[in-house]
């Protein structure tokens, strides 16, 4: 699949021909149309080639590590379990180097810290939690918070140096939806909630869809398949997107407050278009495998990114960038929504793959060849056939294109969670996080994981 840069000719003629060519070959641009498959200003490092032990300390080897395990990975990389957390959702490295890791369903956030050769020690930041989720570190006036959210609430924890135990707790937000909430009637599908803090300390925080898809959900108080925004503090609240069916994800672009999230797009969409097939309106397992893909996009101030009246269309010449939009066949029929007012989505990523952590590495110590892109952490898919190879179970890297601002195409940093064949997976990868050496931090739901990426030199 090729890449459109919104690139005048000469934007990028001029970065690899001579100053007197130009004027040329810009003429010839009027008419002869030119597809830009990439830019000067778009790194490609080395994806995932390279079949490689993961190396488990005796002390680790439960399942599934009961048994030899291989991660493919780039070359001059190693992958090591570094501990063994069940369940271990959303991750964060705190400023002295700690690690800390979500548990939902203990409502628990650990501590990992490094101790020498031996294991790392685990023990307890703050329990009593209800679902756990997504942790960020934020420095406000000299003073450090730890935000965690929870299925209800977020909070915040004033943080001192080498704190291994949360105090001075918050609530900043309270009284979010979840499934206890009288109009939800202890049914909420995507409860979890994630957050993001921008420079201008505004907190962001997703409300994700308490459904597959549903008309309630754009029509509640507070809107779900949204994000809204707060100052710090939780005060002055107010809806920033909608539209955005279950965003995981969320981060900025490091050095600016533009907001990427990656999205989980809805199940079992009916086919839409009404041809010779004669498919219209039905849930067709073969269309449903590879529609709508999931979302990766920045998000914009009253953005409506088409949940659940539109859906992205991968299937033209533009493939997975800006997808037009296609009605839902469910909700949208017959147009009473207008799906060429929605904000089209930048980034596609293959249906089902269940993207989660967001990372980017602009500004980290991983390796420089990969430090201007971006990671998602896919989870995997509970429906789609095949589940290896396509959709989800890896680590995906995306170039970060620093002239349009936007990522590259997809590739693999690590996969290999999935068996050949058999198709059953051994681990669901989650969230991803660089500690202060470089390595890269990987959180693991299924196998109840952390690894460690790390590189060595050639030279």
């Amino acid at each position: 699949m090729s890449i459109l840069f919104p690139l005048q000719p000469k934007q990028w003629l001029g970065r690899i021909v001579s100053a007197r060519l130009v004027s040329l070959l810009a003429l010839l641009t009027t008419v002869m149309p030119f597809e830009v498959l990439s830019t000067p200003a778009l790194a490609i490092p080395p994806a995932a080639s390279v079949d490689t032990k993961v190396n488990v300390p005796s002390t680790m080897s439960d399942p599934p590590f009961n048994i030899s395990r291989y991660l493919k990975v780039p070359p001059n990389f190693s992958i090591s379990v570094y501990a063994r957390i069940p369940n271990a959702r959303f991750i964060a490295v705190a400023p002295n180097g700690n690690l800390l890791v979500s548990q939902p369903a203990t409502g628990k956030v650990l501590i990992v810290r490094a101790n020498g050769s031996k294991d790392p020690i685990i023990s307890e930041f703050v329990t009593g939690l209800s679902k756990p989720h997504d942790i960020v570190f934020h420095t406000i006036n000299n003073i450090t918070y730890v935000y965690i959210s929870e299925n209800n609430q977020i909070n915040r924890f004033i943080y001192k140096y080498g704190d291994i135990t949360a105090h001075n707790r918050q609530v900043v937000v309270a009284n979010l939806p979840y499934p206890s909430t009288s109009e939800l009637q202890g049914h909420y599908a995507h409860e979890l909630k994630n957050i993001a803090l921008d420079t201008n300390h505004k907190l962001y925080v997703s409300i994700a869809s308490s459904c597959n898809a549903c008309v309630s959900d754009t029509v509640s108080n507070p809107r779900r398949a949204a994000i809204y925004q707060y100052n710090a503090d939780g005060s002055n609240p107010r809806l920033f997107a909608q539209g955005l069916r279950n965003a995981e994800g969320l981060a900025f672009v490091p050095g600016t407050n533009d907001l990427w999230v990656d999205v989980n797009n809805r199940d079992n969409i009916a086919y839409p278009f009404k041809d010779a097939t004669n498919n219209y309106g039905k849930v067709i397992p073969s269309y449903v495998d590879n529609h709508p893909p999931e979302e990766f996009t920045r998000v914009r101030d009253g953005g409506n990114y088409g949940w659940p009246f539109c859906n992205p269309n991968p299937d033209t010449s533009s493939g997975f960038y800006y997808m037009p939009f296609d009605r839902d066949y469910q909700f949208n029929a017959d147009g009473h929504v207008n799906c060429n007012a929605m904000d089209k989505i930048i980034r596609g990523i293959p249906a089902h793959s269940a993207p989660l952590g967001l990372t980017f590495l602009q500004n980290t110590k991983f390796p420089s060849l990969y430090s201007s892109g971006v990671l998602v952490g896919l989870h995997g898919s509970w429906n789609r056939q095949p589940k290896s190879g396509y959709a989800g179970y890896k680590i995906a890297y995306f170039p970060w294109d620093s002239t349009t601002k936007i990522p590259g195409n997809q590739m693999d940093l690590v996969s290999g969670w999935t068996l050949p064949v058999t198709e059953k997976y051994w681990g669901r990868p989650v969230d991803m996080a660089v500690d202060q050496q470089g390595n890269l931090l990987i959180s693991d739901d299924w196998s109840g994981t952390i690894y460690k990426l790390s590189y060595k030199s050639p030279h």
